[in-house]
């Protein structure tokens, strides 16, 4: 599902660039749930940034469920993006004045479904995540150019079971999540990653996810640390 070759990428700029991954190769099967571990500035972030198509190798390749993320252009790394891959992120990232029906189903109006066909995914993937009683209520947050708050009706975890589902509205072949319990209580956290597990079983995804947390590491299937120079595969404890 993904081929990571040798790749070196960077983030920031001047004399505080960080360069990293560096040279690091490995797969991810279909079907896996496969965790990145690692300290902090060795890279994860970035590596699933490139595996996502946001950002571009400096060197290096990395295939995405067949395709050479080289070859693409812009529209095409969009329409990677859109279609295939589906992100999830530590900050959830929902629209705070949308409900959480509305937030799930914003990746499928840009696709510009049917939108019979939008209600009906939108329903089934909120009972997937539990939460097919709270599909009218709001995250809440800032929101506007005034930066008006909105009242917040979802907590931290209903929020990023909203997420998970909004990831999986394109049928994506591939989830990539970056710190997705980083904002959540132990227990809250624990059970997120338990549902994103179930997902990925369930809906025939591959998940990439980052995470420093012992306990979440214990649900995936494999682990891999980068390093540099080189990436590390433990078992799952």
């Amino acid at each position: 599902m993904v081929r990571v070759e040798d790749p070196h990428g960077s983030y920031g700029t001047g004399a505080g660039a960080v360069h990293a991954p560096r040279g690091v190769s490995f797969e991810v099967r279909r079907g896996e749930l496969v965790a990145l571990q690692g300290r902090s500035g060795s890279g994860r972030t970035t590596l699933l940034n490139l595996v996502g198509g946001l950002d571009t190798p400096d060197r290096g390749r990395i295939t995405v469920d067949g395709t050479d993320l080289a070859e693409l252009g812009e529209k095409g790394l969009l329409e990677l993006r859109r279609d295939r891959v589906g992100f999830i992120f530590q900050t959830f990232g929902l629209i705070p004045i949308l409900t959480a029906a509305e937030n799930v189903g914003v990746p499928m109006r840009l696709r510009r479904a049917d939108p019979r066909e939008r209600d009906e995914r939108v329903a089934l993937l909120l009972a997937l995540v539990g939460l097919a009683d709270h599909a009218a209520q709001r995250p809440g947050g800032l929101s506007g150019g005034q930066q008006q708050r909105w009242p917040g009706e979802l907590s931290g975890g209903q929020q990023q079971r909203v997420a998970i589902a909004r990831a999986l509205a394109n049928r994506p072949a591939l989830l990539i999540a970056d710190e997705p319990t980083g904002q959540l209580d132990a227990e809250t956290g624990l059970a997120v990653m338990e549902l994103l597990r179930a997902v990925v079983h369930s809906e025939d995804v591959t998940a990439l996810v980052a995470t420093h947390d012992a306990q979440l590491l214990g649900l995936a299937d494999r682990v891999l640390e980068p390093g540099d120079g080189e990436i590390t595969e433990h078992a799952p404890d």
